[in-house]
């Protein structure tokens, strides 16, 4: 997938933050379809040696794609509806005063898209953890603010996800933490991934917080109502295990596993969009799916990813859906912000593989198209490559829809695609020595010319018979 040099790069991401004094201790794993390819750890994880892939961090709101998991396997036995309101299943919630007298009652649908109108609430949320149901309906029965019409935007709310909790509880009739456990975790193997820290068989790391200029160790907290928003601890290698097996969704040929395939891809999708003010410095347009975020990069595309903040540690998960290549990683100290460096890491192993594409394979032949087309979007262009090398306007008239010709009439293009050939010397019979696609229908490709390249690109309509909608042809020449 990589190179040892790459993996380097990676590694010393996370090294030059246990040198600049940003946490004690710092894990990651990289890991591709066929599982954990590279691990490594830096600094002191509490017993004198370095983190490694096996050392138990807590995982905080990394969790969330867990709950959303395991209210998905409900739904998929029949025993939940997505748009039920909450109250059908947390009756104090009934004491709420909703902020208009139009406003709906939040469903759970609303609940695991942060999309409840709750206000956002990290450092309240973050010491609730331990509290009992009760204490929870004792929270609801006083009342809530909102910051919005439930349903009509979004703010990252840990309330929502700890009402979900309660929800998971009572459809499966069993506390929240042991149904997660029994039919997502323990299902896929992740027997490392508990509740509580008694649980865990590896060394668990202490949290910690900077003052006076060390480190002031934080107590770990115990499971209770808001378990479902960020109480699990893990390993690299069970996380990477998960956001593998998240990631699979998406390939030919799915993993199986208690989350159907189908599910897995709905929770990767866009449901609500993110302001840019909650990912200041961003480029990518940012939305949250069920229990995770879903970053639009115009390389790589979709990324996955999720952060973790508790007090004492942090912790981040993302990954490619269209390649399957993933970063997890876990630092023990309170707002270490960890998710800065998966994501710079994540960005050099994408980064890696486009240059391997663009540079070794070429040297093999055609670097091939990243997203798999359609058989009529290959068809569409072989049989373009023909028109291209002899027009034709019959031949045009079968293989291009109507609106070609009426937006732009075949002489023009006649025209404008001689004098592109021209302009970069372009065998117009050669073979294409570059492919580039964005969606099945789709396809991009480049003829190689004397002084440049000629770049052809079509896109098919929504037909079965497979016409071009789109055809144009671009002369690119080489930089003087």
């Amino acid at each position: 997938m990589t190179t040892a040099e790459v993996i380097a790069r990676v590694d010393a991401v996370f090294g030059d933050r246990v040198a600049r004094g940003l946490a004690p201790s710092s894990v990651w794993g990289v890991f591709d379809p066929s599982g954990l390819v590279a691990s490594g750890g830096h600094g002191d994880r509490g017993d004198g040696t370095a983190p490694d892939a096996s050392t138990v961090y807590r995982i905080a709101s990394c969790t969330k794609s867990v709950t959303a998991a395991t209210l998905l396997t409900l739904v998929a036995d029949g025993r939940l509806d997505l748009d039920a309101p909450v109250t059908d299943f947390v009756p104090a919630f009934r004491a709420v005063e909703l902020p208009t007298t139009d406003s709906p009652v939040p469903t759970v649908r609303m609940l695991l898209t942060m999309s409840a109108g709750f206000p956002t609430d990290d450092p309240w949320a973050d010491r609730q953890e331990s509290i009992s149901d009760d204490e929870l309906d004792a929270v609801l029965t006083d009342g809530l603010l909102f910051d919005s019409v439930p349903g009509t935007g979004f703010a990252y709310s840990n309330l929502g996800y700890a009402l979900l909790g309660r929800v998971v509880a009572v459809v499966s009739d069993e506390p929240y933490t042991a149904t997660a456990t029994d039919r997502v975790l323990r299902p896929l193997g992740l027997h490392d991934t508990v509740f509580s820290a008694e649980d865990s068989n590896g060394f668990v790391v202490t949290g910690v917080r900077p003052y006076a200029g060390t480190w002031e160790p934080l107590p770990l907290t115990g499971p209770g109502a808001f378990s479902s928003i960020g109480g699990l601890y893990s390993t690299v290698s069970d996380l990477a295990r998960w956001g593998g097996h998240l990631a699979s969704a998406f390939a030919d040929r799915p993993e199986p596993g208690p989350v159907a395939p189908a599910d897995r891809r709905l929770m990767q999708q866009a449901m609500r969009v993110v302001p840019p003010v909650v990912v200041p410095g961003s480029t990518r347009a940012t939305a949250y799916g069920f229990g995770l975020f879903v970053e639009q990069d115009d390389r790589h595309g979709p990324i996955a990813s999720h952060s973790g903040g508790y007090p004492g540690f942090s912790a981040h998960m993302r990954w490619s859906t269209r390649h399957g290549i993933g970063v997890v990683a876990f630092e023990n100290a309170t707002q270490a912000k960890v998710s800065q460096a998966a994501t710079e890491a994540l960005d050099l192993l994408l980064d890696a593989r486009e240059r391997e594409r663009e540079t070794g394979r070429s040297a093999r032949g055609p670097v091939a198209a990243e997203v798999a087309v359609l058989p009529q979007t290959r068809e569409a262009q072989r049989r373009v490559s023909t028109l291209l090398a002899d027009w034709d306007d019959a031949l045009a008239d079968r293989i291009l829809s109507p609106n070609v010709a009426l937006d732009e009439p075949y002489e023009r293009r006649r025209r404008h695609l001689a004098e592109a050939a021209a302009a970069v010397g372009a065998d117009l019979t050669a073979a294409p020595a570059e492919e580039r696609s964005v969606a099945p229908t789709h396809l991009r490709w480049w003829l190689p010319g004397a002084g440049g390249r000629l770049r052809v690109e079509i896109r098919l309509a929504p037909l079965a018979a497979g016409l071009v909608q789109t055809m144009t042809v671009t002369a690119e020449p080489n930089e003087a």
